[in-house]
């Protein structure tokens, strides 16, 4: 066997597969930070371009590409559009490997801007998702979080919490998750109810997991207080 062909079946032998380098790529990116508050906000955006830049270039470092394809839908009752992306995430090493990353959707308003912020949207959400990226006031947050006890009643949330750009969904969480009794839990409600109506608009997922968590909560209180 010659030299140049050993050296060839190394190269075989150490090339990384797709998902080796998505694994590497998520490694790599470990954390968007939140960009600083505005005036009038009161949480801490996190915005579609630091989520891009982030995820692209921990992508393209390892020899994934990504494109994505778009699905429009208006929903009339809500006057509403509705954008779905689906995300592929090619391996440049071996053309006809490649990853799907499907189901981010994201909602607008039927305006010139509104399809286009749900594109963005829905796009942040896909590159969160390929990465499982942390999110957070600073690069750190999520990594040292204290687990559950073993014979906690709490039970862990499997669905992952929908982000959006305007309004701290996983604020609006805890901020009901903390209420102890039902007058307490009203106050917060009317507190966030500007936030929760604009996502009832605007990201109908994130609308309907905090309405969700809202109710769950709710029942819990009841269910104590009887």
């Amino acid at each position: 066997m010659s030299s140049e062909t050993n050296i060839y079946n190394m190269k075989n032998q150490n090339k990384k597969n797709i998902y080796q380098k998505l694994h590497e790529a998520c490694i790599q990116a470990g954390g968007v930070k939140k960009a600083e508050k505005v005036r009038g906000m009161h949480f801490n955006p996190l915005l579609h371009d630091a989520v891009q830049e982030k995820a692209t270039q921990a992508l393209l470092d390892q020899g994934l590409y990504v494109t994505c394809n778009y699905l429009t839908e208006v929903v009339e009752s809500r006057n509403m559009v509705m954008v779905i992306c689906t995300m592929r995430v090619h391996d440049i090493d071996d053309p006809k490997s490649f990853i799907i990353i499907d189901g981010c959707t994201a909602m607008g308003g039927l305006d010139k801007y509104g399809t286009g912020q749900a594109m963005s949207y829905s796009r942040k959400y896909a590159f969160l998702n390929a990465l499982n990226l942390k999110t957070g006031m600073d690069l750190e947050d999520g990594y040292n979080a204290t687990p559950f006890q073993q014979n906690s009643s709490e039970k862990s949330v499997e669905e992952p919490t929908y982000l959006d750009d305007e309004v701290n969904v996983e604020d609006i969480i805890k901020d009901i998750s903390d209420t102890t009794t039902a007058r307490q839990l009203s106050a917060v409600k009317d507190l966030v109810r500007d936030q929760v109506m604009y996502l009832k608009k605007n990201n109908l997922k994130a609308f309907e997991q905090v309405m969700k968590h809202t109710r769950e909560h709710e029942v819990k209180l009841n269910n104590n207080q009887q």
